[in-house]
């Protein structure tokens, strides 16, 4: 149901709340985000950059464009969005958890402590042959001398979730998805599978046909699930979300 623009997200004193966002929220601090029908993502095709295959084939070309996404989230800024969701989070405490489809800090950079991020973070790294924990590496591999190696002699590549690979923190997700009595969807298609399925996950967890789970969408675009909302706000998240959010 879509949502007129004097209405509020109305929450109660006992809610959880579970956020998810998706890339329609960086790309309003103009980070690019994979949508365009050509397959192209920032002039790369997606299966060379951002997929096992492309890694062991070409891991410098990969590296490059990670390299320059880095470049790009370093200059960018948290939006209204972003601030919005920081100060919800103060406000709620432990009843409050983020999840993200992003791999960039902006969440992060806004104030927002209690997230996790599904398919990884930009600024980590790893080892694509050992069990090595991810580390925070925020360095520009441009060159093919500056390709780092890990001790076991495995290439370190960029710590994140690639087509094909599974996401990260599932189990976590999941817990907070069946405590959560208010879920909010901010930016994301509602294609990209898992996270498309997530409201319907919490709509459908009670089994009895009458979810008690109250469900907001916020983008600039009708999302692919939309029917699966209680209500939805579209609109910039930039300038909804505030509005919506204030208590």
């Amino acid at each position: 149901m879509s949502a007129k623009l004097e209405e509020r997200i109305a929450l109660r004193h006992d809610d959880h709340v579970f956020v998810l966002t998706g890339a329609g929220i960086s790309a309003e601090s103009g980070l690019a985000t994979f949508r365009g029908s050509d397959g192209l993502w920032e002039g790369e095709r997606v299966e060379d950059v951002a997929s096992p295959r492309g890694w062991h084939r070409d891991p410098e070309r990969v590296w490059r464009f990670y390299s320059t996404r880095r470049i790009a989230v370093t200059k960018a800024k948290p939006n209204p969005a972003h601030l919005a969701l920081a100060k919800l989070e103060q406000e709620l405490g432990a009843s409050y958890f983020l999840c993200t489809q992003n791999v960039d800090n902006l969440h992060e950079r806004a104030g927002s402590q209690n997230l996790v991020h599904m398919h990884g973070e930009l600024f980590q790294s790893c080892c694509d042959s050992c069990a090595r924990e991810p580390f925070v590496d925020v360095r520009l591999y441009e060159t093919k001398a500056e390709h780092g190696r890990c001790e076991c002699g495995g290439r370190i590549r960029p710590n994140i979730v690639w087509f094909g690979e599974v996401p990260f923190h599932m189990e976590r997700i999941f817990e907070e998805l069946n405590r959560c009595t208010v879920m909010l969807v901010v930016g994301t298609s509602g294609v990209v599978q898992p996270a498309a399925s997530f409201v319907h996950w919490a709509n459908q967890r009670y089994g009895n046909g009458e979810s008690s789970v109250r469900t907001y969408y916020v983008g600039p675009e009708h999302p692919a699930n939309a029917g699966a909302f209680t209500q939805v706000f579209q609109g910039r998240a930039g300038e909804v979300l505030p509005r919506v959010l204030k208590r």
